[in-house]
């Protein structure tokens, strides 16, 4: 079931899009996000890899791991999920989450 990807983590994605290009050129760029999309996109039929956010200040987040970024949803109904935010692993995980959680 496809996901429902909130106006930050779009943002969060174009950002990613952006440097991966500037790294690594347009055709990595375009490889990585299309395999990040359909990650996105296949978390409904891949539970088994949802973790739950352990900080209490997060209730009701979870997150999925991506080569080198974090996917962070809430689940929705009939089974979508609702994505808040995609981040890389090297970045300060529960403050981007929460800023980017009062976006939309």
């Amino acid at each position: 079931m496809p996901a429902k990807i909130h106006a930050a983590a779009e943002s969060r994605l174009i950002e990613i899009w952006n440097y991966t290009l500037e790294k690594w050129g347009e055709k990595k760029a375009d490889a990585y996000v299309r395999r990040l999309v359909a990650a996105i996109h296949s978390l409904g039929d891949t539970r088994h890899l949802w973790r739950r956010v352990p900080d209490k200040t997060l209730a009701g987040i979870w997150f999925a791991r991506h080569e080198h970024h974090y996917i962070f949803f809430r689940e929705l109904s009939r089974g979508t999920v609702g994505i808040i935010t995609v981040l890389h692993e090297s970045m300060d995980l529960p403050a981007r989450i929460k800023d980017d959680e009062n976006t939309d």
